[in-house]
C-alpha cells in the first residue's frame, strides 16, 4: 500500500481526502458544554441530597440514583471523543483505476465470513454474502474469500454447493452489466432494478 500511495503522490493521483466539517464541530462541541452543565447541576443535586438525607432509605435511594447517573454520565463522555473533531473522508476509486493499469498492480484481499448455526444465521444470507463479495468489482486473482462454519452444519454446505453452481452464471453476468446490487437477494428483490432483462429472468428462474 506504501508503494501505491508513493506512485500516487508521483503521478499527482489524489486518491482519497478528508476535511472536518467546521459547522458540525461547533454544534457539537456547544451542545456537549450545555449538556455537561447540565449533569454538573444533576451531581450537585444528587450530593446535596446525600448530605441532607433524613433516613437510611433517603440515603439509600439518592446513593442509587448517583451510581445510576454516574454510570450514565460515564457511557456518554466515552462516546463524545469522535464528536468533539469529527472527520469526513472521500475516496476517488477512478483515480485508483488510472494508477493500477493491470490486474496484478492490485494488492491482494482476503475476507473472512464466519457463521455458526444455520438457524440463527440462515445459510441463504451467508451464500448471499458470499456471493455480494466473490462479485466485487475488483481482480479475482487478487481476492480470496474463506467461509468458517463453526457449526459444521450440512445445510449450509449444501447451499454452498449450490452456490458454486450459481456463481458461474451470477459473477459473468454481474460484471458484463456493471450491477450495483450484487447480493442476489437484493439484485432480485429490487422494486426498481434498472438491470432487469431477459437474462435476468433466465437467472432468477
Amino acid at each position: 500500500m506504501e508503494d501505491i500511495r508513493a506512485r500516487a503522490a508521483a503521478e499527482d493521483f489524489q486518491l482519497n481526502s478528508q476535511h472536518i466539517p467546521s459547522r458540525l464541530t461547533t454544534f457539537n462541541r456547544l451542545f456537549a458544554l450545555i449538556y455537561a452543565c447540565g449533569l454538573f447541576a444533576l451531581f450537585y443535586y444528587h450530593l446535596t441530597s446525600l448530605i441532607n438525607s433524613t433516613s437510611l432509605g433517603s440515603f439509600f435511594i439518592s446513593v442509587s440514583l448517583f451510581i445510576s447517573d454516574a454510570v450514565l454520565a460515564f457511557m456518554w463522555v466515552s462516546t463524545q471523543s469522535f464528536r468533539m473533531n469529527p472527520l469526513r473522508r472521500r475516496e476517488f476509486p477512478a483515480n485508483l483505476k488510472e494508477l493500477l493499469k493491470k490486474d496484478s498492480d492490485f494488492p491482494a484481499i482476503d475476507v473472512f465470513i464466519c457463521t455458526a448455526d444455520p438457524y440463527k444465521e440462515p445459510p441463504m444470507n451467508v451464500v448471499n454474502t458470499a456471493l455480494s463479495v466473490m462479485a466485487y468489482h475488483y481482480p479475482t486473482s487478487k481476492t480470496s474469500v474463506y467461509v468458517s462454519d463453526d457449526g459444521g452444519s450440512a445445510m449450509t454446505l449444501f447451499a454452498f454447493m449450490e452456490a458454486a453452481r450459481f456463481a458461474a452464471t451470477w459473477l459473468p453476468f454481474c460484471r458484463e452489466n456493471d450491477v450495483v446490487d450484487r447480493n442476489p437477494n437484493a439484485f432480485f428483490t429490487s422494486t426498481s432494478n434498472q438491470d432487469w432483462n431477459s437474462e435476468t429472468e433466465e437467472i432468477k428462474g
